[in-house]
């Protein structure tokens, strides 16, 4: 489907909230599955849960862990991004093993790729991951400041960027995602903008870093990219979710509108504790985003945000229509929406 021309923005409304500390403790990325199964890659720097993949469902219940903490096969030392390829085997990258590997959806151990270097096909810090067409995987080389391209066995296929801040250089890139198009889009951590460039990796354009205050970007991370050509990006320090249209203008942001539901919900009630604690505290903060890490869009056109600094997934719906060009007139020089 090509990037829409135009779109009737309806709203993005709110739906749930997965997760909870204890379960997705340090959550770093999502990962919707098959049969409502939601992948939850978590990094816990404290002893409960600790790195693994925790198993939810739609319904908020705790289906138990793949991987855990360790440098052997199967195991994470600081896993960063999640993949499901079409097959449901799950691919995770991390940055403390310089590797990449790939588990079973049972959680059984497939195969691994990567060691550490700077040397084409070699790895420093991968964070972001994302598929194109085919399943090959482009993979950001975080601190060697570039973007490799791998079949999802980890052959080498080729790699473009490096350190600086002029167009299609890198500081400390984070996050990927590449449209239907084929083009990519890289958050440029240290730049504080989206980078975005063709399926080869020559550069396009840049947003995020212009004089639009409502539009600059502080530590951007995950980023992700839906049908209509809408960029999501986690800006972390900013403590929200940027959305972007296909042409990089700042469209809204979202800063977060969580309930307690599911597991949570159930903690809080049987805790006596908590449930002091909760009715004598203001609510307004807690529904907000702390520190969101990734953002994930589905085929159901839902918006699914790593909720890190409190531990949870914030589930959000997009509601907008594409517009035919005869629907409405022409861009205008100085666009203000009034409704009375």
């Amino acid at each position: 489907m090509a990037v829409a021309d135009a779109l009737f923005r309806c709203g993005f409304p709110y739906i749930k909230t997965l997760g909870m500390r204890r379960v997705t403790s340090g959550v770093v990325d999502v990962a919707p599955g098959s049969e409502n199964l939601v992948y939850v890659l978590v990094r816990a720097d404290i002893p409960i849960g600790g790195c693994c993949v925790r198993i939810l469902n739609w319904d908020d219940e705790d289906l138990g862990t793949i991987g855990s903490t360790g440098t052997g096969d199967g195991n994470f030392q600081w896993p960063t991004k999640l993949l499901i390829d079409s097959d449901q085997n799950l691919i995770i990258s991390d940055e403390g093993l310089n590797r990449i590997t790939l588990m079973n959806k049972d959680g059984s151990f497939i195969s691994k790729w990567g060691e550490y270097g700077c040397e084409p096909g070699q790895l420093n810090r991968p964070s972001g991951m994302a598929f194109d067409k085919d399943e090959n995987i482009y993979v950001v080389d975080s601190f060697n400041q570039r973007i490799q391209k791998f079949t999802k066995n980890g052959d080498f296929i080729f790699t473009w960027g490096e350190y600086g801040s002029e167009p299609g250089q890198f500081n400390h890139p984070w996050g990927i995602t590449v449209r239907e198009d084929g083009d990519v889009f890289v958050s440029d951590w240290g730049n504080n903008r989206i980078q975005h460039f063709t399926a080869e990796g020559d550069f396009i354009k840049q947003f995020g870093n212009s004089n639009d205050n409502e539009a600059l970007l502080n530590r951007p991370a995950g980023i992700a990219v839906d049908s209509d050509g809408d960029v999501y990006v986690a800006d972390r320090q900013n403590n929200r979710v940027v959305i972007f249209d296909a042409h990089g203008r700042y469209v809204q942001k979202l800063l977060g509108d969580s309930q307690l539901m599911g597991m949570a919900r159930q903690y809080v009630r049987t805790n006596p504790v908590v449930l002091r604690l909760r009715e004598m505290t203001r609510l307004d903060d807690q529904k907000l985003f702390r520190f969101p890490v990734s953002v994930t869009f589905d085929n159901e056109n839902k918006l699914w945000v790593g909720d890190y600094g409190s531990h949870r997934v914030q589930v959000y719906q997009k509601d907008a229509e594409r517009l035919q060009p005869d629907e409405l007139e022409p861009p205008r020089n100085s666009p203000k929406l009034v409704i009375n």
